[in-house]
């Protein structure tokens, strides 16, 4: 009874009612511990395509080129570089510009 207590009505006073209640909410964890991990990669490859299209490439191109030019970096880090360095990210999508031409 101590994991449902936050729990509204029945669900934190009735043993069968919380029951089925905590095992409902254990299989929302358990899908969304692995749906968290796709939100957040679709999430990094739309900012790093909008940063891309700025810069004059679309994001299966840039990451093509970066491919090609040895550059190996995350999608996360390379989301991360998108908006706290936009210059930086903006060298980096010039190499691989460079690398597919």
């Amino acid at each position: 009874m101590k994991l449902v207590k936050g729990y509204r009505g029945s669900k934190h006073r009735l043993f069968k009612a919380a029951h089925t209640q905590l095992m409902v909410s254990y299989r929302y964890a358990f899908r969304d511990r692995r749906a968290k991990k796709r939100e957040f990669r679709s999430m990094w490859i739309a900012r790093i395509n909008a940063a891309a299209r700025m810069n004059d490439i679309s994001y299966s191109k840039l990451m093509h080129g970066m491919k090609v030019a040895g550059i190996d970096m995350n999608r996360k880090m390379l989301s991360e570089l998108a908006i706290n360095d936009p210059a930086g990210f903006t060298a980096v999508a010039d190499a691989a510009k460079a690398a597919i031409k």
